[in-house]
């Protein structure tokens, strides 16, 4: 094998193995979820529902994976020419985060915004939830092994959105209340 070959060989073992791969066996993070997530993020922009000028809600105590403090909402936003329910959770944490700094300098204290969006026959299993997180800036977040997360976030395992939010009560995969069936 020449050096020309074995570095071709090292370089295509470590875009087989790379996020891309991995995204492509996980049910998210692929090319598709990526793209649905931006569209995401534009819609619920025009909606003042995350960015510069949001509306907020009071900041509540939160809890793991989320954040220390959390600020959730809910509306309905079109993407892509379909309209659905949609759940926002910002998630606060630092130092110093509390309520009440959170309520007067919520950018200082945002980690990352997690979202789920009900589109129409998109998994029925899980009641059609989109799941995305996002870091403040509306790029998407990703896995320890830098997949996406975006799409039907851990699915079919055993740690994750789907895997968490299967056991909120109503059977709506959704905590705190019901009104999304």
């Amino acid at each position: 094998m020449t050096t020309q070959q074995f570095l071709g060989a090292i370089g295509l073992g470590l875009v087989l193995g790379g996020p891309l791969a991995m995204a492509q066996q996980a049910p998210f993070g692929g090319e598709d979820d990526v793209n649905y997530a931006a569209s995401l993020w534009s819609a619920l922009q025009e909606a003042n529902l995350v960015g510069e000028g949001r509306t907020m809600s009071a900041p509540y105590t939160g809890q793991h994976p989320h954040g220390a403090i959390l600020d959730t909402i809910d509306g309905e936003v079109t993407v892509d020419g379909t309209s659905g329910p949609v759940i926002i959770k910002r998630n606060y944490g630092g130092e110093g985060v509390s309520k009440q700094a959170v309520w007067n300098e919520p950018d200082a204290y945002l980690g990352a915004v997690t979202v789920m969006f009900q589109r129409e026959g998109y998994d029925p299993e899980n009641n059609d939830w989109f799941w995305v997180k996002y870091l403040p800036s509306g790029e998407l977040d990703t896995n320890p092994k830098g997949v996406p997360l975006a799409g039907r976030v851990a699915k079919g395992m055993d740690q994750g959105c789907i895997a968490c939010h299967t056991a909120a009560p109503g059977g709506d995969l959704v905590y705190g209340h019901d009104r999304f069936q």
